[in-house]
């Protein structure tokens, strides 16, 4: 169907249905224009950040630091 096909039948169209048209055609462009996230490569990059050589804190660790912020920021 050519263009100006489409375009003399959607004028035979009640406003409603038209109306609907418009919509799922701005719905789908949303969907082809707006870009999707490459989340893999974010993840990534996110992972290299994180990644260090020394090892983990001991839940003692952890606790002393918690203990010591506490002093630092009320006494």
């Amino acid at each position: 169907m050519l263009l100006q096909e489409l375009q003399e039948q959607v004028f035979k169209l009640p406003p409603s249905d038209r109306l609907a048209l418009v919509s799922a055609i701005i719905e789908s462009l949303q969907n082809d224009l707006i870009p999707q996230p490459n989340r893999s490569k974010a993840i990534r990059r996110m992972r290299g950040l994180l990644k260090t050589d020394q090892l983990a804190p001991t839940d003692e660790e952890v606790a002393a630091m918690l203990e010591e912020g506490r002093a630092e920021k009320y006494l």
